[in-house]
């Protein structure tokens, strides 16, 4: 099979496009022919070792946990699916190999759920990780219909799929982005605010009162500014403070969850969910896809399209 994969730790320049053995198939497991695979900031960061300390990576690596395909054979023990099912997953394992920038994957059922019929491959490649972080950060910190919650960086991948499904629960949702992202903020149903100093200030002028919850994507301290808008302080959640909790927050690494996927799939189907693709990159072109993550400006999700 055609992958992606790199033989050290390194920026994007590591990466080569070529030849790599087709995967085993473990009982519990599929084969999955890929059609797209999602990119997220996390990809690159283990290119350059900053997971090296807590989990084990294994090289030659091939990078990548979202991917959408059909699956192409089965393991000796897999009822849940048939061969030519189209499926999504967020395929994290224990250590980090093979991932999903590849023509074939083998994906732990736990991993795995229908794709959704309203999401074209490229939309559905996008959703795992990001729709699963969003999905879990939410339930973490608990929200009912009439509540106010605050989304830092919520035009990003992240972000953007928190805005939709707060808004789908009823939460009214102000969300913090650049102004050249406002209008597509005011598309999803968010509020948009612009974030840097004087945030707090821009939240109160929305939301005399305070606000019920805070979602952080994005670090930079805006949990600190998020605990001086909240009416009970421990109500925050971020992926990328590592103090929060010792303020009183959740921190939330999100966790492969089928049963989290599907319920995403179901709001997809039901036209409360869409996930925005800012840019599709072919399979060799994966470096050039790390650098345009590492920009930190991506509105929404930036996909390989592999077959």
């Amino acid at each position: 099979m055609k992958a992606i994969s790199a033989k050290q730790y390194g920026d994007p320049d590591v990466l080569e496009y070529g030849d790599r053995p087709d995967p085993k198939v473990a009982p519990d497991s599929v084969l999955i022919r890929v059609k797209a695979a999602g990119v997220n900031p996390v990809d690159w960061k283990i290119l350059a070792g900053y997971l090296d300390p807590m989990v084990d990576t294994y090289f030659p690596l091939v990078p990548g946990w979202d991917v959408a395909g059909v699956v192409e054979a089965l393991g000796a023990d897999v009822p849940e699916y048939e061969v030519g099912d189209e499926v999504i997953g967020y395929v994290r394992k224990d250590g980090i190999q093979h991932g999903t920038y590849a023509e074939l994957v083998a994906a732990p059922v736990r991993t795995l759920a229908r794709k959704p019929a309203a999401l074209d491959w490229q939309q559905a490649a996008g959703l795992p990780l990001a729709g699963l972080t969003a999905y879990q950060a939410i339930r973490r910190v608990g929200t009912a219909a009439g509540e106010t919650a605050l989304v830092h960086a919520a035009a990003g991948g992240v972000g953007s799929l928190a805005v939709q499904i707060l808004v789908a629960q009823g939460v009214r949702v102000i969300g913090t982005a650049s102004e050249r992202n406002h209008d597509f903020l005011r598309s999803l149903g968010a509020e948009p605010v612009t974030y840097g100093e004087g945030l707090a200030d821009r939240v109160r002028a929305l939301a005399p009162e305070g606000v019920d919850v805070a979602l952080d994507f994005v670090g930079g301290g805006v949990v600190d500014v998020s605990q001086e808008l909240l009416k009970d302080r421990s109500r925050v959640a971020s992926i990328a403070d590592g103090e929060v909790t010792k303020k009183g927050g959740h921190l939330v690494w999100v966790r492969p969850d089928s049963a989290g996927l599907t319920a995403l799939g179901e709001l997809a189907d039901a036209g409360k969910l869409t996930v925005h693709v800012d840019a599709v990159f072919l399979l060799s072109e994966a470096a050039e896809a790390f650098r345009r993550s590492q920009e930190g400006r991506t509105r929404g999700k930036i996909v390989l399209e592999v077959s």
